[in-house]
This record gives C-alpha cells, sequence and structure tokens, in this order.
C-alpha cells in the first residue's frame, strides 16, 4: 500500500469516527487483532529465528518495526537510522523483471522526525541502502524496490563503502551466496561508537562508524551457516571481502541487539562465534570488482 493510499484511509476513518463514535470500540478491537497478527504472524515471518531484541533498555537501541514488502526494518528515530533490516535471499529467476531505478528518494510517513532526502544533499555522505534495491527489485517487484527508497531504510554511508565494497558484497550475496542453500538470510544495519556525529543538515540523522551484514545460509536438514562482515566509513573500496569476516557475537556486542535468540543454544553458540567463510566460497568472489 503506498502513501497516499495509507493517508487516504486513515483520513476517511478519521470522518468514520467523528460521525460514529461508538465505532471506537470496533476499531480499538480490530487494530488489537491485526498487532497481534503482525507480533505472532507477520514479523516473524519476515525473519529468522526471532525477531531482533536489544539486549538492555537504552534510548540507542529502542526501535519500532516496519514491515515492508519483501524486508523489514527495526527503525530508530532517536538516531535517524534504521538500527537493523532484515530480507530474505534466493536465486534470482530468470524470469525476473528488471525495473527501472527511482529517480528520488521519498520520507515515510511512519516517520517522526520525517527525514528527507534534501537533508543528505552536500553532506558527504551517500544515501546507502540497507535493504538494496537490486537484489529487492528482482525477488520481490516493484512496489518492495520503491519501499527501498523511503528514507527509513536510508543511512549515511561514505562514498568508498557505499558504491564499491558494500556494493560487491550485496551482488554476491544474492548472486553468489543464494546458490549454496535453499534460503539466505540478511540482518544488515549500521555500527555506531560513542563519539556522536549528525549530518551538518539534520541533527535528527546520526552518522555510523561502521556497518554490518550477517548472512544466514538455511537449507533442509542442516545445520544453519553463518557469515558476517563489519565494514568501517573509512575504506578504500577495492579490499579483499576477507578483510572485513568477523563473528555474530561481535556484531552483537557492538550494536547492543541480540540476534537468532529462538535458535536453539548450542547452535546459536556455535553459529555465532564462527568465522569459517568456505561453505560460502567467499574467497573464489572476495576481490570481484564493484560495478561503478
Amino acid at each position: 500500500m503506498r502513501k497516499h493510499n495509507k493517508l487516504k484511509i486513515v483520513l476517511m476513518l478519521f470522518v468514520f469516527i467523528k460521525k460514529y463514535p461508538k465505532s471506537l470500540y470496533g476499531i480499538f478491537l480490530i487494530g488489537g487483532l491485526f498487532y497481534a497478527y503482525e507480533v505472532l504472524v507477520g514479523r516473524p515471518n519476515a525473519t529468522y529465528m526471532g525477531v531482533p531484541k536489544a539486549e538492555s533498555f537504552s534510548l540507542d537501541t529502542v526501535t519500532r518495526v516496519f514491515r515492508n514488502e519483501g524486508f523489514m526494518v527495526g527503525y530508530s528515530d532517536y538516531r535517524g537510522n534504521p538500527l537493523w533490516v532484515s530480507y530474505m535471499l534466493t536465486p534470482i529467476p530468470a524470469n525476473a523483471k528488471r525495473y527501472k531505478r527511482p529517480s528520488s528518494f521519498s520520507k515515510d510517513w511512519r516517520n517522526i522526525t520525517s527525514i528527507k532526502a534534501a537533508d543528505y544533499t552536500h553532506s558527504g555522505y551517500d544515501r546507502g541502502h540497507m535493504a538494496p534495491n537490486y537484489a529487492i527489485s528482482r525477488l520481490y517487484g516493484v512496489n518492495a524496490q520503491k519501499d527501498t527508497f523511503e528514507m527509513t531504510n536510508i543511512t549515511p554511508q561514505k562514498p568508498n563503502l557505499n558504491r564499491k565494497v558494500w556494493q560487491r558484497l550485496e551482488e554476491i550475496g544474492v548472486s553468489e551466496f543464494s546458490k549454496h542453500f535453499d534460503k539466505v538470510w540478511v540482518f544488515t544495519g549500521p555500527i555506531f561508537d560513542k563519539n556522536i556525529q549528525r549530518l551538518k543538515s539534520s541533527n535528527f540523522v546520526e552518522i555510523p562508524d561502521a556497518f554490518y551484514k550477517i548472512y544466514i545460509g538455511v537449507s533442509k536438514n542442516k545445520s544453519p551457516k553463518a557469515l558476517a562482515f563489519i565494514m568501517p566509513q573509512s575504506v578504500r573500496g577495492r579490499e579483499s571481502l576477507l578483510k572485513f569476516v568477523t563473528t555474530i557475537d561481535k556484531v552483537e556486542e557492538k550494536t547492543g541487539f541480540d540476534f537468532f535468540h529462538k535458535l536453539d543454544d548450542k547452535i546459536e553458540s556455535k553459529m555465532e562465534r564462527s568465522k569459517d567463510y568456505r561453505p560460502w566460497n567467499l574467497k573464489s568472489v572476495a576481490t570481484k570488482p564493484s560495478r561503478y
């Protein structure tokens, strides 16, 4: 459902309540059922082994969860960033349509601070997608692609990161990693240190110091395989991806989030301390050049 349709529905609902105030009881009931569906069905189906949760309460890790077409976002109004984004990859079908890249980014009506594309202009930072345009559009369609251009999916990335090494990682995720498993779940987002910096033109957008990406390969009757990366903003862009391999334990330490908490503890512990990239055939694609 696109932005103008959602606003139209809200306006119609307001008019209806004003005319029939007793309808509020039914609306509260429907709202409760909708929320229950989101928590018990919608969100669990849009992620792997539990929606990421903060290790402890802090403004730094408070998120509101937005479920979009093809991906889900844990968004921080406090930091003006998506703190985690989850989506699922499979090989791109041969007949998958290609869609023209949208010409602009859009404000997300759910965003309290109304961050807009112009907030990034002349900042020295790209508008970096967390759910990637290419993979999401090819796998989930044009409406999902449009959702990736909402500002709640965007975070400040240096050009050498966004256009080069990050782009390389995103591309091999869908073109290479997805070949080795039935499904590949991806979790990605920014990492911040204690030295808070914000965009020059927006006090609502905090600048990350690094980014993480976690791949979980899932196949029938096999244990899940993990591959995690942390990339700093200071990359040159031509580095081997092997340089950035880390563990999920390290990502959790840096972000304050607990991932995959619904997994059996023994499986989770083994998976989260692994740095084994061999099941992913990473070595053969670690130095592939970027498209830019």
